[in-house]
């Protein structure tokens, strides 16, 4: 029998967490050592914003898509600011961006932007839930120029961008990149930084200099992973559209990308829904936030549209769609969203001498903008697209939105429904259900009823299948394992 010699097995080392903690703390300050200082507060509140009684504040919350708003400090809680009901009472100080909202011709703030702006213009962290469509991203874009333009040091002493905005699609980022350039502020310089993008050209404009980069996670952490990019710079980080982010995946090239980030910087993310990826996300990655949410924190579809189901088979999917198209008018434009195969409807289209365009993540970048360039100028009043367009894709004269696959999840559901009533405007949305989609019958019903749209009596024999198909297959397993029945 062999012996073993303890000097062939040695002890395994113990690991000091005390030392090792402290360690770390010295690394940190060590890192962030010497950075310059930063400037948060630049909110001047109006005289009329000011005189607004605590009645007044509530009636206008109310009536402005009914706004709650919560202070997320621990301990002693802060005064939620009024809401600025005129643009003058956010911006009177700041006449390049009155002069541009007045050029856009927007009559009055969107309610999130209202609650917002006086919360971001205090250097206080945000979270923002709110519907697509609602101005989410004006309403971090326009006190983000105040911010980087308003920092005690130069833009050459900043060593690198003030302002990050993380997004979850190319389309998207390029969207947020438009509205920078729309709003142009004081020369300020935008960079979009996306996957399937001309790598080198981004890396050259990044490299260059620029004040604001609108990004996605990967293509973000790929030009940090090989520094080309310092993040130590940023002072005013937006995380846009945090649950789609999570939904995809994003979430390790998130914390890679935050770890570069200056931890005393100023942190706004938005969000259409508020499951605990993101309450998570937002405890991880924001200190001491407010959060501004308009209408209710369930999951509820605009209240601008109207919401037709059609339970049908899958076979008649196709006849049904070619007839909605018939019956389309001439000044109609209608995104069709699928789960799959978009050219495979497009090309059934273009036989029939339809024009239309299609949307998913196999085509070229090039190919996507021209396609979505093609539907925003009218060239074409179809898109066939996947859920890729779901979120982000701000095209304000949708009419109809078309579900001719139902969606992977009841979100993905709300944020196609939400790309059409959008901008003051009324839409339609026609959504085909099938037996495949009959588990999500249940949640599409409470969607419906919420929105005071009609329920079809097929859906409510389709849920009340799926619950007796449920109870049966529990009962079954009970009988395959009887073990797991309680004792008497």
């Amino acid at each position: 029998m062999d012996t073993v010699n303890p000097e062939n097995n040695p002890k395994k080392p113990v690991i000091n967490w005390a030392s090792l903690r402290e360690n770390r703390a010295k690394y940190e300050s060590m890192k962030w050592a010497g950075l310059p200082p930063i400037e948060k507060n630049f909110y001047k509140e109006s005289p009329r914003t000011a005189s607004m009684s605590q009645e007044e504040v509530e009636l206008w919350r109310k009536e402005n898509n009914n706004i709650t708003c919560d202070d997320l400090k621990e301990g002693e809680k802060r005064c939620i600011p009024n809401p600025v009901c005129k643009f003058e009472d956010a911006f009177e100080h700041y006449p390049d961006i009155m002069a541009n909202i007045r050029k856009v011709g927007f009559q009055k703030p969107t309610p999130i932007q209202s609650q917002a702006w006086p919360i971001i213009l205090q250097g206080i962290d945000l979270i923002g839930i709110a519907q697509t469509g609602t101005g989410k991203t004006l309403a971090y874009l326009m006190p983000g120029f105040i911010h980087l333009t308003s920092q005690p040091i130069s833009k050459d002493e900043r060593g690198g961008p003030g302002m990050l905005v993380l997004a979850p699609t190319r389309e998207l980022a390029l969207q947020v990149e438009a509205e920078c350039s729309k709003y142009a502020y004081k020369e300020i310089k935008s960079i979009c930084v996306y996957g399937g993008g001309d790598r080198k050209g981004q890396i050259d404009m990044v490299t260059k200099g620029v004040d604001i980069v609108i990004a996605t996670p990967g293509r973000l952490n790929d030009l940090q992973m090989n520094n080309f990019i310092n993040l130590k710079s940023i002072t005013y980080l937006v995380l846009d559209e945090a649950d789609r982010m999570l939904d995809m995946g994003f979430e390790p090239q998130i914390m890679k990308i935050l770890i570069d980030v200056r931890p005393d910087r100023q942190t706004v993310m938005t969000s259409a829904t508020w499951p605990d990826g993101v309450r998570r996300l937002a405890k991880s990655y924001l200190k001491n936030p407010m959060i501004v949410y308009v209408g209710t924190l369930d999951l509820a579809a605009v209240n601008t549209v109207q919401q037709k189901v059609i339970v049908i088979p899958e076979a008649e999917k196709r006849a049904y769609m070619h007839s909605f198209i018939k019956s389309m008018k001439p000044k109609d434009k209608v995104i069709i969203f699928v789960g799959k195969k978009a050219d495979d409807l497009a090309s059934d289209f273009g036989i029939q001498g339809i024009p239309v365009q299609s949307l998913h993540g196999n085509r070229e970048q090039c190919d996507r903008e021209q396609a979505l360039d093609d539907f925003k100028k009218g060239k074409v009043r179809i898109l066939v697209a996947t859920d890729l367009a779901s979120r982000g894709l701000d095209v304000h004269d949708v009419t109809h939105v078309f579900n001719f696959d139902f969606p992977r999840n009841i979100e993905e559901y709300v944020h196609r429904v939400g790309r059409t009533g959008r901008a003051g405007r009324t839409g339609e949305a026609v959504t085909l259900v099938t037996g495949n989609s009959w588990k999500f019958a249940s949640e599409l019903i409470d969607i419906l009823e919420r929105a005071n749209q009609v329920v079809p009596d097929e859906l409510i024999a389709m849920a009340e299948r799926y619950k007796q198909s449920q109870m049966r297959k529990e009962m079954e397993k009970d009988i395959q394992r009887p073990w797991r029945k309680p004792s008497k």
